[in-house]
C-alpha cells in the first residue's frame, strides 16, 4: 500500500509538478485485464497483466518461473497469424530507475522509466520488465500491454512509459532490468534494453538515524579510566530511533580475553554505559571492541595500557639498601639460568614470541546442532590482496560468516588497522600466526605467485612472507612428530586446487561452499556422522548458508568475483 501510494505521487509529481516546463508526456500502467486488452475495449490503453490474469485467460501457469510474463509472448497472446507476430521492434531508449522511498528499513523500491524506439513502433504492442539478481534467479517480471485497436505513431515516441515499482529488493544488492519490447521475434537478443544497478543502502535511503547496521559508539567519546588495577570503559548508546538494546563488547590483552553481553533497559533513559576490567596487569597493551549486538554491526576499535600503580613509599634510609640487594638477586638469578640452559642456536627468529601465561577466561558459545556450549576457536585468515578487489571482498564477507555464523573468533588484517600500525605488518602477522588456534590460508593465484608487478607495488609481499613461514612451522611440527591440524587452505570456486602452494600441500584442504560443512567439522573438531546419528548445524551447508544475511552477502561476493575471474580480470 505505501509502495503504491509513492509511486501515484512520483508519478503526478513528474507529470504536474513543472508546469512552466516542456515535460515528456508520462504514461503509468493501468489495472485491467488482459481481456479487456485483446478485445480492444476503452479504459485499457496501456495495462499492467497478472500472472493470475493469465492463468486464467490463457490457462498459462508462469508465477514460478516467469512472474507475470510469458515464454513466445507474441503467439501465446495474440495467435501465430496476428501481423504483429512477423515483425520486430528495436529497443527502448533512455531506460532510467527511480527509487522509492518505503517504510521498510531493510528493502528497497524501484521503477522503471523507458521512451519507445521509432523504429517498428507501428507494430509495438507491448512490453516484458524483468529483474535479475545479478548471479541468481529472476526476482519478477512484468507484462505490459497497449489496447489491440492502438496504433502508435512516431509522436508516442517522445512519450516516457513506466512500469510498475519493484518493491521488496535486498540493500546494497546488484541487479539486472531488462526492458523487451513485444512482438518478440527468435534473434531477440540484439532487441532489448538491460540496464545493471545497484539498491542504495540503508545509509543513503533512510538516513542514519534509522539504520541499525550503519552505527557504531563514537570513537572519539569513548573514555578509559583507571582505578587501581581495575579499568572502566565507557560508550556512548546507540539512538532510540534505532531501537538498539543489546551491546557486545570483547576486550584482549596478555592473560585476558573478556567478552561482555550487555542489555540497556529503555526505562532507565541513559545515553551512555560502563563496563570494568578487573585485575589488570601494568605495562600491557590491551585491545576492546565495541558495537550493537546485531548482524553484520560497525565495531569501535580501542586500545589502551595500564599503567602502574605506586606503592607506598618506604623511609628514605631503608630504600638504597633495598635497591641494591634486589638488582644483587637480579644478576645471580640472570647468571643461573644462563648457566643451566643448554646450548641452543642463537639466529635471531623475529616471528617467534613467548606466549602469554595465565589462564584464558572466555565465555562459552551455543553451537546450533551441538548439545553443549563450545568455547570458540580463534582463527587467523591469510589470503593475497593481489587478486584484486573482488577477492578481497570474498575473504571480508566469509570471515564475517565465520565469526557470525561458526561460533569462531578471527583474525583479519582488515579488521586490525591499527594494531598493525603499531607492531608492523610482519610483527602482527606472526603473533596472529603464533596465537590462533587454526591458520587459515587462502589459496588464489596471486598467493602462489603473484605477478612481477605487484612485487613491483609491494602487493602480495606480506602474505608470501605468511606463507613462507606457515610451511615452516608446519615443517618443523612435522619433524617433531606434531598434529598438523591447526593449518588449512581453503580455495574458492574461482580457484582450483592446483593453486595451493606446494609448501603448504600437508595441511588439510577444502573446497568452498562445497566442503563448508567439514571446515565446521574441522574447527570444532566434531564429527559430521556417527552410529544412528547426523549432525546437521543451522546455516552450515552449500544450500543453507545463503539464508542468512552474512551469507547473502558471501554469496554475492563470491559471484562476482567468478564474474571477474570469468573475464580475466583476475590473477
Amino acid at each position: 500500500m505505501a509502495v503504491a501510494f509513492l509511486y501515484t505521487f512520483l508519478v503526478i509529481f513528474l507529470c504536474c509538478g513543472f508546469s512552466e516546463q516542456k515535460m515528456d508526456r508520462v504514461t503509468s500502467p493501468q489495472n485491467c485485464t488482459l481481456d479487456c486488452v485483446l478485445k480492444g475495449r476503452s479504459g485499457c490503453e496501456f495495462c499492467f497483466i497478472t500472472s493470475k490474469d493469465i492463468e486464467t485467460t490463457l490457462g498459462i501457469s508462469t508465477q514460478s518461473l516467469f512472474g507475470s510474463c510469458v515464454p513466445k509472448p507474441c503467439f501465446s497472446l495474440f495467435g501465430s497469424d496476428s501481423p504483429a507476430c512477423h515483425h520486430f521492434v528495436k529497443a527502448p531508449e533512455s531506460v532510467q530507475l527511480m527509487f522509492l522511498n518505503t517504510s521498510d528499513l531493510d528493502k528497497d523500491a524501484v521503477v522503471v522509466t523507458w521512451k519507445p524506439s521509432e523504429y517498428g513502433i507501428e507494430f509495438l504492442r507491448g512490453y516484458q520488465v524483468s529483474l535479475q539478481k545479478l548471479g541468481g534467479l529472476l526476482v519478477d517480471c512484468q507484462l505490459l500491454l497497449f489496447n489491440a485497436n492502438l496504433s502508435l505513431g512516431a509522436t508516442d515516441t517522445q512519450r516516457v512509459y513506466h512500469s510498475d515499482p519493484f518493491p521488496s529488493l535486498e540493500l546494497e544488492s546488484q541487479y539486472v532490468i531488462t526492458v523487451i519490447p513485444l512482438p518478440v521475434p527468435e534473434a531477440w537478443e540484439s532487441l532489448h534494453h538491460s540496464h545493471k544497478f545497484s539498491t542504495r543502502s540503508c545509509l543513503e535511503k533512510m538516513g542514519l538515524q534509522k539504520c541499525r547496521s550503519d552505527w557504531q559508539p563514537n570513537p572519539k567519546t569513548v573514555k578509559v579510566q583507571q582505578i587501581g588495577m581495575d579499568v572502566t570503559v565507557t560508550f556512548d548508546l546507540a539512538p532510540p530511533s534505532l531501537n538498539i538494546h543489546d551491546y557486545f563488547t570483547f576486550c584482549e590483552g596478555r592473560g585476558l580475553k573478556n567478552i561482555t553481553k550487555i542489555t540497556v533497559n529503555d526505562k532507565e533513559n541513559v545515553t551512555r554505559h560502563s563496563f570494568i576490567l578487573s585485575r589488570l596487569k601494568p605495562g600491557v597493551n590491551y585491545s576492546c571492541e565495541i558495537s550493537a549486538d546485531i548482524v553484520d554491526p560497525l565495531k569501535t576499535h580501542i586500545r589502551f595500557q595500564v599503567g602502574k600503580v605506586n606503592a607506598e613509599p618506604q623511609r628514605p634510609n631503608s630504600v638504597p639498601l633495598a635497591v641494591l640487594l634486589s638488582l644483587a638477586l637480579l644478576v645471580l638469578t640472570a647468571v643461573a639460568v644462563l648457566l643451566l640452559l643448554p646450548h641452543r642456536r642463537t639466529r635471531k627468529r623475529p616471528c617467534r614470541g613467548v606466549r602469554s601465561g595465565g589462564d584464558l577466561k572466555e565465555d562459552l558459545f551455543l553451537v546450533p546442532g551441538l548439545g553443549s556450549p563450545v568455547s570458540p576457536p580463534r582463527v587467523f585468515i591469510c589470503y593475497s590482496s593481489a587478486d584484486g578487489p573482488a577477492h578481497v571482498a570474498v575473504v571480508m564477507r566469509f570471515a564475517a560468516f565465520l565469526q557470525q555464523h561458526a561460533s569462531t573468533r578471527v583474525s583479519l588484517d582488515l579488521w586490525e588497522t591499527l594494531r598493525i600500525a603499531e607492531e608492523g605488518p610482519m610483527g602482527w602477522m606472526c603473533h596472529q600466526i603464533e596465537e590462533s588456534d587454526f591458520v587459515l590460508v587462502v589459496c588464489t593465484k596471486g598467493l602462489r605467485a603473484p605477478h612481477q608487478g605487484e612485487r613491483e607495488a609491494g602487493q602480495g609481499g606480506t602474505s608470501q612472507a605468511a606463507v613462507a613461514h606457515i610451511g615452516e612451522e608446519m615443517g618443523r611440527a612435522k619433524s617433531r612428530g606434531e598434529d598438523l591440524s591447526k593449518y588449512i587452505t581453503v580455495f574458492f570456486e574461482y580457484s582450483t586446487e592446483d593453486e595451493i602452494p606446494g609448501i603448504l600441500r600437508l595441511a588439510s584442504q577444502y573446497r568452498l561452499m562445497q566442503d563448508l560443512p567439514l571446515l565446521f567439522s574441522h574447527l570444532h573438531k566434531v564429527a559430521l556422522q556417527g552410529p544412528g546419528r547426523q549432525l546437521q548445524v543451522e546455516n552450515m551447508s552449500q544450500e543453507s548458508y545463503v539464508k542468512v544475511p552474512a551469507g547473502a552477502l558471501l554469496y554475492s561476493a563470491i559471484q562476482e568475483a567468478s564474474w571477474y575471474c570469468r573475464k580475466g580480470q583476475m590473477l
